[in-house]
């Protein structure tokens, strides 16, 4: 199960927000919140934000209540450029500069970790599944086919030249 937050317009640029971004990106719910909370950049703050929000849009959807914030992490998050405000700022000799103002769409999908289930396995023993079973009967057969094969020796015919003796004459 997952839930997502968006914050949608977000005044600040999407290449700042996405240095703060990929720091939380893939980690623990927790520790994505203490790296957000103690980093310097302003972007950090809006991040947090979100990101407390996915949180909270995943106890709601689940029907247990709490849910305990060590089993979450942080599966996707990503910032799309919002709509860019275009500004005149004057300059010398009757010019004008034009400045963008940049917004960015922020969006954060927060997930369970997958516990694995111990139904129908037996203790100590390693489960497999149908690919590495079948991966393991391929390489046993490339095996088996390669000692099968005689090795057959390459042997190289070397020309050699003769020169004309120029004593014979």
């Amino acid at each position: 199960m997952e839930a997502r937050a968006i914050n949608r317009f977000v005044g600040t640029s999407p290449r700042k927000m996405r240095l703060v971004i990929d720091l939380i990106r893939g980690r623990g719910v927790e520790e994505a919140l203490s790296i957000l909370h103690f980093s310097p950049k302003h972007a950090a703050k809006t991040a947090e934000k979100v990101l407390r929000s996915a949180i909270s849009n995943f106890q709601n959807k689940d029907e247990a209540g709490r849910v305990d914030t060590a089993t979450l992490f942080v599966r996707e998050a990503f910032v799309d450029g919002g709509p860019t405000m275009k500004r005149i700022r004057p300059a010398p000799m009757g010019r004008a500069f034009r400045i963008r103002k940049r917004s960015n769409h922020i969006t954060v999908v927060v997930a369970q970790k997958e516990t694995p289930s111990v139904v129908g396995k037996a203790e100590g023993a390693p489960a497999k599944t149908d690919h590495e079973k079948e991966t393991k009967q391929a390489s046993a057969k490339e095996t088996k086919a390669a000692e099968a094969k005689p090795k057959e020796k390459k042997t190289q015919k070397v020309k050699t030249k003769t020169k004309k003796s120029e004593s014979a004459a």
